[in-house]
């Protein structure tokens, strides 16, 4: 079985817009490029893209031109040491905190990258289904 990582899309809410799960040999950045593609002409109201520093770069330019949106690096602040809660970034983390609780998704069980995408949205589809039955 080959390593993979995820790269993902999430809403403010943290619910997952888009998802690619890629080997692990392929750069945050190409992985990106692969999430991004995914979320052309499905959300007409998305104008801003949040993502930590090591999405900087040529990425940025990119993503104006093949979405038309604006993708805003949230860094560090100069001079911060040792560990700093980054705006915006703690919502992608607690994404990966609610979808580590899933059995199938704590460890890298899946043969195949689609069957891990496509549990990663089951398991967004039940956490919000429950959300939604017990409002």
């Amino acid at each position: 079985m080959r390593s993979s990582t995820s790269c993902v899309a999430v809403a403010r809410l943290g619910l997952v817009l888009a998802v690619v799960v890629h080997t692990a040999n392929v750069q945050d950045r190409d992985g990106a490029k692969l999430v991004i593609a995914k979320l052309a002409g499905l959300f007409p109201r998305l104008r801003l893209i949040w993502a930590d520093g090591g999405y900087a770069g040529k990425l940025v330019g990119w993503v104006q031109e093949f979405g038309g949106w604006i993708l805003e690096i949230i860094r560090r602040r100069e001079g911060a040491t040792g560990f700093e809660v980054l705006p915006r970034r703690w919502v992608v983390e607690r994404t990966f905190a609610w979808l580590g609780r899933y059995r199938r998704l704590s460890k890298d069980y899946e043969e195949r990258t689609e069957s891990s995408e496509a549990m990663i949205y089951v398991a967004m589809i039940q956490l919000m289904s429950r959300r939604l039955h017990s409002s």
